[in-house]
């Protein structure tokens, strides 16, 4: 149980000096091996790189990302932004209404975090800084919206768990969605009222917006909504209604967003060749992770890893509820120094045998962990959010800025996996009522 023990502070040091996630990974792995299984620690390694690769599930990852870049290069982004903003711009700090509405709705059409913030970044933040925005709520609003696509089905992470913990994904995908429409609905009360309390004055030199009539309004809505919800449909229904797996739905979006490419006359030899680069990059990146963590985790069982984490559980007498905080605890400081996908391989292999053994349902405590990864995903001095921003923002927007938007945002957050835990059905109710109807 020593090397087992000494696995995680190998693995955080290697992560500190830089050394790319999936490598620090694999050299923990490889010499913990050699303790554990001798000379033939390759012959058994390799069987986690052979595991990965094989998955079926975690086929659907590269379609997913694929659709996700295809619908950034639609078209369809900045007509969702310009209709979300004709609709909202009356109400209190009506753009970032906008920004949030239009980040939930391409989170449900997507599920790839980063792409869904960059996207709406670049549209965002020209606008809101036009119409004197604080470049606090400016950042927190984007950094906010750009997340949801970690607890709004379909969700890459999502599908990434479910494959881990040998879960259903249609049942995960149902749990998440009454959470993620609540943590949105929070977000938006915040914003109305936080344009309530500090109104933007008006801007004397400005020209009054032009007047479209509601019938043009309506005819705008229609032929930009439709499409988009259509293709979420077609995900996310076909997985829920069991017509269709993880992988042929994931694969019907990305066709979907090739059409939308076309229709809208985005499309090139170009767009499809840059859209396949990313995905063979993030899939390389993920699939690379997943094997490494695979194989992580199997060396740390090999040396005793359940048992010290077994032993430490039963000496601090932590019973079930002090189990499940301890494991997000774990998740959320994990969050601090490595990304989400490292997270989910380490922790959910880690965890999930004993939330098994002590009978917490699986899709409530799958529910909570990916609402803890969300608010990582935001939380300074590490927060990858604000890293995407930072690479599309204005000189003007500053670091501290940026931090001190997003705290409002982790705080609707905390507040969100506050109500999952004192009311479970709210990740309980759906799946046992809509999955394979």
């Amino acid at each position: 149980m020593l090397t087992a023990g000494l696995m995680f502070p190998a693995l955080f040091a290697l992560i500190l000096l830089g050394i790319p996630v999936a490598f620090s990974l694999t050299i923990v792995a490889a010499g913990a091996g050699l303790v554990a299984f001798g000379d033939v620690a390759f012959n058994q390694l390799y069987g986690s790189f052979y595991t990965a690769s094989t998955n079926y599930i975690l086929s659907a990852v590269p379609m997913f990302i694929l659709m996700g870049a295809l619908l950034e290069r639609s078209g369809i982004a900045e007509r969702l932004f310009r209709v979300m903003n004709m609709w909202l711009s009356r109400l209190p700090n009506g753009l970032a209404l906008a920004t949030i509405a239009m980040g939930a709705i391409f989170a449900a059409a997507a599920g790839v975090v980063g792409a869904v913030e960059v996207m709406i970044g670049m549209m965002a933040i020209p606008a809101m800084q036009k119409a004197r925005y604080n470049n606090s709520l400016i950042a927190g609003t984007i950094c906010a919206g750009g997340s949801l696509g970690t607890t709004i089905p379909p969700s890459v992470i999502a599908v990434m768990y479910a494959s881990l913990a040998q879960m259903s994904v249609g049942k995960l995908l149902a749990g998440m969605m009454l959470p993620g429409l609540l943590m949105v609905a929070l977000f938006l009360i915040y914003i109305v009222i936080h344009g309530m309390l500090n109104p933007i004055p008006p801007d004397l030199d400005e020209k009054p917006a032009e007047i479209i009539p509601l019938g043009e309004k309506l005819r705008l809505t229609v032929v930009t909504l439709v499409p988009v919800f259509a293709l979420i449909l077609a995900v996310l229904g076909t997985i829920l209604a069991g017509i269709a797996s993880p992988t042929e739905a994931a694969a019907v979006g990305a066709l979907g967003a090739l059409l939308l490419c076309i229709i809208n006359r985005r499309f090139s030899f170009g767009v499809l060749s840059e859209s396949l680069s990313i995905t063979v990059r993030i899939t390389a990146m993920i699939l690379l992770i997943v094997a490494a963590g695979t194989m992580f985790m199997g060396v740390f069982a090999a040396n005793g890893g359940a048992r010290l984490i077994r032993s430490f559980i039963e000496t601090a007498g932590l019973g079930t509820t002090g189990m499940i905080v301890f494991f997000l605890l774990v998740v959320f400081v994990l969050g601090f120094v490595l990304d989400w996908t490292a997270n989910i391989l380490i922790v959910v292999p880690m965890f999930t045998p004993f939330i098994r053994s002590s009978g917490v349902d699986p899709v409530w405590f799958a529910t909570m962990v990916l609402v803890v990864i969300q608010t990582g995903y935001l939380t300074p001095p590490m927060a990858s959010s604000i890293f995407y921003l930072k690479s599309i923002a204005p000189p003007d927007m500053t670091y501290g800025q940026m931090c001190r938007g997003v705290l409002p945002f982790i705080g609707l957050q905390i507040l969100t996996l506050l109500m999952i835990v004192m009311f479970p059905f709210l990740s309980t109710w759906l799946p046992d009522r809509i999955v394979g109807f």
